[in-house]
């Protein structure tokens, strides 16, 4: 309660504060213009060296540095391609960049049909955020004498909200790979906590160890898991998923076609060895699928038939 002093268990109430005198250092309304530096990002001469195919869909190969300065790179690009060509986007593979180096934040967020970016190099956080339609593939750089499936390559939280497109990545992801994903296809040679997390769409194949609370969340899609350990249950978060062998032939027969796209776009000898033992890998599989979807696709195919 409150004493004569008017203090609460001891504690002095304070006098209002004076409201700030208005000055040059408050203005109340927007009086200066904001200076997002977007006058130098790369995008600015990544369109530049695009307008070919920009304009007339003529195809347009390059080769370039990327720093992890360098961020949500390709995303300008993409809005100038769907601000001409709509949701369809260029023919597959008009625009081809071959990247090396590290790159920042967002590389290749909210890419758009028609692009296919390859980095040579590795990824921050955010990567493919968004991807509608373009391709991404990440490898470590040639010459590289570390095994691709044994080192980080990509950061967290990559494919976040993807709606279409492909991820093909050599190496471990950080937390949250494929979040949100409603759409994208995506191959990782293992991944950290919380992969496949609130996943609504897509398919994700993930060639190694995950990290804990797998699949939390995930109403949508279909998670393929290498798991030779043989313990990926202790990693996943049964709540709204059921686990299957992978037995179905035709379903087998579009993991093994990701598989050899994640090879032909980051040559992977991991995955190449996945390949050339397929027969005894494939039964090594776990297909991760929420109970709901499942319903959905059931339902689908007899409406079909």
């Amino acid at each position: 309660g409150m004493d004569a002093a008017g203090s609460v268990h001891g504690a002095k109430c304070r006098e209002p504060a004076t409201p700030p005198t208005s000055g040059a250092a408050e203005r109340l309304y927007c009086t200066i213009n904001q200076i997002h530096k977007l006058d130098g990002v790369i995008d600015r001469s990544l369109i530049e060296k695009c307008r070919p195919a920009i304009t007339d869909k003529k195809p347009v190969d390059l080769k370039l540095a990327v720093h992890n300065t360098d961020r949500a790179v390709g995303t300008m690009l993409s809005y100038e391609v769907s601000k001409k060509y709509g949701g369809a986007g260029l023919p597959n593979d008009t625009i081809r960049v071959d990247w090396h180096g590290s790159a920042g934040q967002s590389f290749g967020a909210f890419l758009a049909t028609g692009i296919s970016f390859r980095l040579a190099g590795d990824c921050n956080d955010y990567l493919g955020k968004g991807l509608s339609g373009g391709k991404i593939a990440v490898f470590p750089p040639p010459g590289s004498t570390f095994k691709s499936h044994e080192n980080i390559i990509v950061g967290n939280t990559a494919l976040y909200g993807a709606t279409s497109g492909e991820l093909y990545a050599a190496g471990i992801s950080g937390e949250r790979f494929c979040v949100r994903n409603s759409g994208a296809s995506a191959v990782v040679e293992g991944a950290g906590d919380h992969c496949a997390e609130y996943m609504t769409g897509g398919r994700l194949v993930v060639l190694g160890p995950v990290g804990r609370n797998f699949a939390a969340g995930m109403s949508g899609g279909i998670a393929y898991v290498l798991d030779r350990a043989g313990t990926f249950d202790y990693f996943l978060n049964p709540g709204m998923v059921e686990l299957e062998p992978l037995d179905d032939d035709h379903e087998a027969a579009f993991v093994e076609a990701l598989i050899r796209n994640h090879v032909k776009y980051t040559f992977s000898d991991y995955a190449s060895q996945i390949l050339d033992t397929w027969p005894e890998t494939r039964r090594l599989f776990v297909k991760v699928i929420p109970t709901e979807y499942k319903k959905v696709l059931q339902a689908a195919k007899e409406a079909r038939i």
